[in-house]
């Protein structure tokens, strides 16, 4: 290292620029809105095992009725206080209050979850070895309503927090420290998206000279690497986000490091990885340097066998539980419009093989001899998608069943037959394939789905872009949890009706 950049992190002359400053300070100098926002959560789960491990005991009451004993009595309200007990213990230990994970992504879903069952296996190997018959009741009644409860919790407050989001409230400030165009981009993503809960408000750049005023996408560049650290503290600073460049090197984020740690200051590097999900990323110690290890998608293997044992047993329970919806639908089909009740189309599978996709009919019969047609008076689908808002092809019913997406219903037939799965990405039609570039054909490594991201994400208002790149993100980084919380998205975004046409 020079000895210019070894100066540079001495904290003797902060290179501050007085104009932006103030309003970087305040930004920065916010409640410390996720203090709150734990507090709240904690309350809330608190109330929830509560609830749940009272009912399991009065449920154990019931099943004693006469029998119970005074000495039975206590013994249970032991239990059930050092259940509930356990179970906050479980989810504090399991980082499902830690505040990186607040309304971004199913992480925070996921460590609520697996902290609940890792818990209640151990209290049903326990229950086995000493014996006792009433711990059986509790993991029976109280872990799935405790867990079905802490789950809806968390979601309704992350419905709250994202609300508050959207106003630029709760969110955590950045300072950045980069290269110009590493900080734009960084300002691009992050305050174009108050969902991600971080906002950059003030700049650090390592190289080239700082004017006074400078702003980059309207964030202010406080100055350069003459010690940024003091510049953090100085603004009260959550935490820095240091993006590599030649002038940042190791020993230097070393040092930054040191000047956080005693003021609380978080520091994060940022990864040029795009629409890689954190569990395939893996960072390992090697030789004095960490290596950042990205697993490459797999497509074959148990996870994808559970995801067909999945995909058949939630397809068959959905169809026994909406036949009479089915029925319904059906009957308005035939009676409203002449023509068959179900419209098959080809459209492509897993490894580019086509199968016939089935939907309820919602236009009229001859709807494909004229797409040619109203082709040319306008695409409102964007790329090679063929869509239209207003399109005269509908029928009346057909428009009704476009928007709640119950013309989609006939496809977990599709599902049963294993041409396509709950959760995929959208099954393309033979002549949208035939123009993929190689990026999206990367698609076609799963199977199609009834819903994915691209109908939570949006529906048809997305743009072609945009729903390629959730499509591939999807067939790359796919989970069996984060496939149930995109059905429990789907409910929300069919119930709403938006992007349908």
């Amino acid at each position: 290292m020079t000895t210019t950049t070894q100066r540079a992190f001495v904290p003797t002359r902060p290179a501050l620029r007085v104009q932006g400053l103030t309003a970087t300070r305040d930004a920065f100098r916010g409640v410390r809105w996720h203090l709150d926002y734990r507090h709240r959560i904690a309350v809330t789960d608190t109330l929830v095992v509560s609830a749940a491990i009272t009912l399991a005991s009065f449920v154990r009451a019931l099943e004693l009725g006469p029998a119970a004993t005074p000495g039975g009595i206590a013994a249970r309200v032991t239990m059930s206080v050092g259940l509930a007990s356990l179970w906050m213990l479980a989810l504090a230990l399991g980082k499902a209050y830690d505040p990186r994970t607040y309304g971004s992504g199913p992480l925070e879903y996921h460590r609520v979850f697996d902290a609940s069952w890792k818990l209640f296996s151990i209290v049903t190997v326990t229950a086995f070895l000493v014996s006792a018959p009433a711990a059986r009741t509790y993991i029976i009644v109280a872990l799935p309503v405790g867990l079905a409860g802490l789950l809806a919790a968390r979601f309704l407050w992350r419905r709250w927090l994202h609300r508050h989001r959207t106003e630029r409230d709760m969110t955590t400030a950045v300072l950045a420290i980069g290269l110009r165009d590493q900080a734009e981009r960084l300002i691009r993503e992050l305050n174009g998206r108050p969902s991600s809960g971080y906002r950059v408000v003030g700049v650090c750049v390592p190289t080239g000279t700082v004017l006074a005023g400078e702003k980059i996408l309207g964030v202010p560049v406080l100055g350069d690497l003459s010690a940024p650290g003091t510049v953090a503290a100085s603004v009260g600073a959550d935490c820095v986000a240091v993006s590599g460049s030649d002038a940042i090197t190791a020993d230097v984020v070393r040092r930054l490091g040191w000047e956080l740690e005693p003021v609380g200051v978080d520091l994060m590097l940022t990864a040029e990885l795009a629409d890689v999900a954190g569990p395939r990323i893996t960072v390992t110690p090697a030789a004095g340097v960490s290596l950042l290890h990205v697993d490459a998608p797999q497509f074959a293997g148990p996870k994808f066998w559970a995801k067909a044992v999945m995909d058949w047993t939630g397809a068959a329970l959905l169809t026994v539980l909406l036949s009479p919806v089915l029925a319904v639908v059906a009957v308005a089909v035939k009676v409203t419009s002449p023509g068959p009740v179900f419209f098959r189309q080809s459209r492509v599978g897993r490894g580019g093989r086509a199968f016939p996709m089935l939907k309820f009919r919602s236009m009229v019969v001859d709807a494909e001899a004229h797409v040619a047609a109203l082709a040319q008076q306008g695409n409102d689908g964007a790329g090679v998608l063929f869509k239209q808002r207003n399109d005269p092809r509908v029928t009346g019913v057909g428009r009704m069943l476009r928007r709640y997406s119950l013309d989609e219903l006939p496809q977990l037939f599709n599902v049963l037959a294993g041409q396509m799965s709950l959760v995929g990405p959208r099954p393309p039609l033979p002549a949208e394939v035939s123009r993929y570039e190689a990026r999206m054909r990367r698609r076609l490594l799963v199977k199609p789905g009834l819903t994915g991201l691209w109908q939570v994400g949006g529906r048809s208002d997305l743009s072609w872009e945009e729903t390629v790149r959730l499509d591939v993100y999807y067939a790359e980084n796919w989970t069996p949890f984060g496939d149930l919380m995109i059905l429990a998205r789907t409910a929300k975004a069919v119930f709403g009706g938006a992007g349908a046409y």
